[in-house]
């Protein structure tokens, strides 16, 4: 094992989403790695899914933090702004997006945060997902999104907003 291996047992190995331009004509590169805080909001307690999605933003570089379930709205707002995030994504099962999500969305803006892209993913109707596009929440991954589609989407989102 390389000294500086040993030196550092706890040293993050460098993922796919640092240096990384998505598009040439952008002057823009993400060369930090991508903040993404994960949260399960409301009642619903199926995590398996969210950490699932964890731990593939992680193993392409992403520092995640996960807040663990039963999360209220303003503590989801709170950590994101606290934790300083790209992107703040809620994890719903529940049913209750159509309510949760303009909450979360309403704190953003108090807190003067709209800068932190705001994705949902779950399982929700067609309908839903057009309206929650329109209230602003960025991207809806369905439950059958692939992870590597996941690392994409979450990239190209942080590149189109460009530095903050």
């Amino acid at each position: 094992m390389a000294q500086s291996q040993l030196a550092r047992p706890h040293a993050r190995k460098r993922g796919a989403c640092e240096n990384i331009v998505l598009d040439p004509i952008r002057e823009f590169q993400v060369t930090q790695p991508i903040r993404v805080l994960l949260a399960k909001v409301g009642l619903d307690g199926h995590d398996r899914g969210v950490k699932v999605v964890a731990r593939t933003l992680r193993d392409a570089g992403m520092d995640v933090i996960y807040t663990g379930l039963h999360r209220t709205p303003e503590e989801v707002v709170h950590a994101a702004i606290q934790e300083d995030v790209d992107i703040l994504g809620v994890s719903l099962l529940s049913g209750a997006h159509m309510t949760i999500c303009p909450r979360i969305l309403n704190f953003l803006k108090d807190k003067g945060a709209e800068d932190i892209i705001t994705v949902v993913g779950g399982v929700m109707p067609d309908e839903d997902v057009v309206a929650l596009k329109k209230l602003g929440v960025r991207e809806i991954l369905l439950q059958d999104t692939p992870p590597k589609q996941i690392v994409e989407t979450l990239t190209q989102l942080v590149a189109e907003r460009g530095p903050r």
